[in-house]
Order: structure tokens, then sequence, then C-alpha cells
């Protein structure tokens, strides 16, 4: 599985807005909602509290991987949010997040998003990469990064 391949470019935002970890959430539903019919924003925001109220998805270096599934997609879809300033996020480090990797997926499923979560886990364990991601100017740019990194894995 190709990260490039549930990441629609439109659902990548640098300089994201916000400060907290609910509505960092809030905005990265929102930005998927814009290329994703998905219904009920509140509820998927809901379920990825609910998730994050497990245990923090930020993973630490800057990074977090919030996580959820809801009937009201069809297909694993996803959604990359760059903070300029950082989001204090619980991260496991306590460090601000920077770089959100958003995964929703159909409830019944659990392969494909597990696949995904080790794919970006994959990619983001790199710090170089992560500083490259960082420093894109346009969505276009962080699209092409992902894509051209994916190539030389495989």
């Amino acid at each position: 599985m190709k990260i490039s391949e549930v990441l629609d470019k439109k659902a990548i935002k640098i300089g994201l807005a916000t400060t907290t970890k609910e509505e960092t959430l809030k905005e990265l539903v929102g930005i998927l909602a814009k290329v994703e019919d998905i219904g009920d924003q509140k509820a998927i925001v809901k379920a990825l509290i609910e998730r994050e109220n497990l245990g923090s998805t930020g993973i630490g270096q800057g990074i977090a991987i919030p996580h959820g599934k809801t009937d009201k997609v069809n297909r694993l879809v996803a959604v990359l949010g760059i903070s300029k300033n950082g989001v204090n996020f619980d991260a496991l480090d306590g460090e601000p997040v920077y770089i959100f990797f958003l995964l929703v997926a159909p409830k019944a499923t659990a392969g494909p998003h597990l696949k995904a979560l080790a794919q970006i886990s994959r990619l983001l364990r790199d710090t170089y990469f992560c500083e490259l991601i960082r420093k894109c100017k346009t969505e276009e740019e962080v699209f092409n990064l992902i894509k051209t990194e994916e190539e030389k894995k495989h």
C-alpha cells in the first residue's frame, strides 16, 4: 500500500491554524470533508477523541497519526496537516507536534488502516524526510515528496 493512493493532494494543508488537540482534530476532519463526503463531521471528531483518550497518537519527534473508523467512508482516506508552530498533542515524548497524518477507515475493515499506519510510521521514522516535509512551501511539493520517497522504498 502506498500513502499516495489514500492521500488526495487536496487533503494536504500546510499551516494548520489550531493550537490545541481538539481544534486540530476538528481542522483535519474539516479538510477531509472538503475532499470526501463524510456526513457528520462531529461524529468523526468524537471517534478520534475517543481514540485519543485510549492513548495519544502523538508518537513523538513532532509526529501524530490520529486515526478512527466510521461507516461514512467506504475506503481508507488520509489527511496530512503541517503546523508551523507546533501543537501540544500530549505526544509520548511531551514535545509539540508539527506533522499530522489523519487516517479514517470504514468501520468494517482492519487491514488497510493498519498497513497505512505501518507505512506512515516507516516514512516518518526518517527525521531528514520529516524536515523536508516541514520545509515544503506548497501542498503539491509535499505530495511529490511523499510519492518520490515511496518510489525509492519499493
